[in-house]
């Protein structure tokens, strides 16, 4: 079973950058696609980026794409989410996803907060 632990969330101002990170434990790493998910107070949760096992092929949201940054790294069972230009509407809590085939696992969130 994995165990996803976030941090890197923050109160940034409009036009600034944080780094998400994200941990994974109890499991081969490598072997699952990753992914962010973000949910604001009162929406649903929404699809952020997501990243292959072998980290090639990452897939953005138009609503970030250009601006946020996925990345990971099989050797610190980790995957990054360096968001840049944030916007006030980027505020929510970002979640960690793990997929490997019909098993889905999430982490308890990183709050992220950008006023204007």
């Amino acid at each position: 079973q994995v165990q996803l632990v976030e941090s890197g969330g923050g109160l940034v101002q409009a036009g600034g950058s944080l780094r998400l990170s994200c941990v994974a434990s109890g499991v081969a790493f490598s072997d699952y696609d990753m992914g962010w998910y973000r949910q604001a107070p009162g929406k649903e949760r929404e699809w952020v980026c997501a990243i292959s096992e072998s980290g090639d092929n990452p897939r953005y949201s138009d609503s970030v794409k250009g601006r946020f940054t996925i990345s990971r790294d099989n050797t610190k069972n980790a995957v990054y989410l360096q968001m840049d230009n944030l916007k006030p509407e980027d505020t929510a809590v970002y979640l960690c996803n793990a997929r490997l085939q019909f098993y889905t696992a999430w982490g308890q969130g990183t709050q992220v907060t950008v006023s204007s």
